[in-house]
């Protein structure tokens, strides 16, 4: 049951093939982890630049899971990064991002047996 994650829009678009939506789910799987990584090891290194890219590589993939919670934080983490801020006024939100992420790849990986 899908707690941390939503599939209608993904559905809504693939006219209900269960095969295109785990094509979808094991991208998710491979890219959006490692560029949560990239976020955190960009904020480590004060590289605002390297941050942005890669909140902004995953936002539409947290939009099309219906994962709201995780997409404002890349709303914030992006607006973070162009006004070029503190490290500490943004590390919440990064670890938020992060857990955010790791719960839902924990439950998709158990409903889809990925």
């Amino acid at each position: 049951m899908a707690l941390h994650y939503n599939l209608s829009k993904v559905y809504a678009i693939s006219d209900d093939d269960p095969e295109f939506v785990k094509q979808i789910l094991s991208l998710f799987l491979e890219e959006v982890p490692a560029e949560v990584k990239n976020v955190k090891e960009g904020l480590k290194d004060k590289d605002h630049n390297k941050v942005y890219h890669a909140a902004h590589k995953i936002k539409p993939t947290l939009d099309l899971l219906g994962m709201d919670l995780a997409y404002d934080d890349v709303l914030n983490i992006e607006k973070w990064t162009k006004a070029e801020g503190k490290k500490k006024e943004i590390k919440d939100v990064v670890d938020s991002l992060k857990e955010l992420v790791k719960l839902a790849v924990k439950e998709i990986k158990k409903d889809y047996n990925l």
